[in-house]
């Protein structure tokens, strides 16, 4: 008798004492609505959430393609100050031991034009990105990515290039052409 005591106090001490053939672990589980207003609330909250983390990748986009080309024109203005007249024809050139991004964040290639020597040149100045006034943006060299799209057009009005990140003023503007007023 003493042993049926302890496993009955053992139980007891518990909780209650179940009953023959009443199972309780289904009391403890999820219902059907309680499962469909939890997957609601975490749709409103992904359908939210989204646009707002694509923003942000396409902001952190942009800053690193405005870094790459303040680091390319670094390198470009430091051989031009080295030898003036020798700026290079393409950006490979420059590229020693592969330190400089070529690609901007949206795999496209970074453009790159030489202005500095070609000024009276029209034929030459005609490939130069022009502002709002049709006047080159820049008198030492065209730098820019073409944005999300990868298009562009020499005007800096025109729709498909309103989303290219820019280098102007010979860079004391470095961004998106749609912020560039000169």
């Amino acid at each position: 008798m003493e042993g049926k005591s302890a496993v009955l106090s053992a139980v007891t001490l518990r909780g209650r004492i179940p009953e023959p053939g009443n199972d309780s672990r289904g009391a403890e589980g999820f219902t059907l609505v309680e499962l469909l207003i939890a997957v609601a609330i975490v749709g409103i909250l992904a359908t939210i959430a989204t646009p707002s983390y694509l923003k942000y990748l396409q902001k952190n986009k942009e800053t690193t393609a405005i870094s790459d080309i303040n680091t390319i024109a670094s390198q470009l203005k430091a051989i031009m100050m080295e030898n003036p007249d020798a700026l290079p024809s393409d950006l490979a050139t420059i590229n020693f031991g592969n330190i400089l991004p070529l690609t901007d964040p949206w795999g496209n290639p970074y453009r790159y034009l030489p202005i500095y020597g070609h000024l009276g040149d029209h034929s030459y100045m005609n490939g130069a990105r022009k502002d709002h006034n049709l006047h080159p943006i820049n008198s030492d060299f065209d730098l820019y990515s073409m944005g999300p799209d990868g298009q562009s057009v020499k005007s800096l009005t025109g729709g498909t290039s309103r989303d290219d990140i820019i280098r102007a003023n010979d860079g004391a503007f470095v961004g998106k052409a749609s912020t560039y007023d000169p």
